[in-house]
């Protein structure tokens, strides 16, 4: 589980497509084999490991759901550790389950904030409130503005300049995933 608290921006090392393994050049420290690292909102298990550079196993379902497939090397990508046990939680809980893609239509500054348009399945949208959490390449966010098969989020300076969201243009996709508490409450209220 994470954060949606972004801690480094790794760039891809490598991407193995025939044997599905992806390479990550990255900051983060004091990283296990087996331990669970946030890709670009991906939970990913660390399979192997060299100075600075971590390398992942990936599913067919991972590269089905998700962007991670159309990484090469030299892109940048989100990366977070897992959380531990009574460490500070500053976004919401992030599983790194992708529950789809949803597509920047617009990016407009405001100030020192940009205001991303994103367009998004209805499958995806119907679990989403004004204010509510979601995760967009791993960042945790928080919907302003709620159409049918829309929403808008807002970015902070500080926001920009540590992720990969400063990278995006309109027609990028975004790997999301809807918060779990508004999913389990729909679940409930369906009943």
């Amino acid at each position: 589980m994470f954060s949606g608290i972004i801690e480094d921006i790794g760039i891809v090392e490598s991407f193995d497509k025939k044997n599905n393994v992806l390479s990550i050049n990255t900051k983060l420290q004091k990283i296990k084999i087996g331990e669970s690292i946030s890709c670009a909102g991906v939970c990913l298990t660390v399979s192997k490991k060299k100075t600075g550079i971590l390398s992942f196993n990936l599913s067919k379902e991972t590269l089905i759901k998700s962007n991670i497939g159309t990484l090469v090397k030299g892109s940048s990508i989100n990366i977070e550790k897992s959380l531990k046990i009574g460490q500070e939680i500053s976004g919401h809980f992030v599983f790194g389950h992708v529950d789809g893609l949803s597509k920047i239509k617009r990016i407009t500054k405001v100030g020192q904030s940009w205001i991303f348009l994103i367009e998004s399945d209805a499958h995806i949208t119907k679990y989403l409130s004004s204010k509510c959490s979601i995760s967009l390449d791993g960042v945790s966010l928080t919907v302003n503005n709620l159409k049918k098969k829309s929403f808008e989020v807002c970015i902070i300076p500080h926001t920009w300049k540590n992720t990969t969201l400063q990278l995006n243009n309109v027609g990028d996709f975004f790997n999301t995933e809807i918060d779990m508490l508004a999913r389990y409450v729909f679940k409930a209220l369906n009943k």
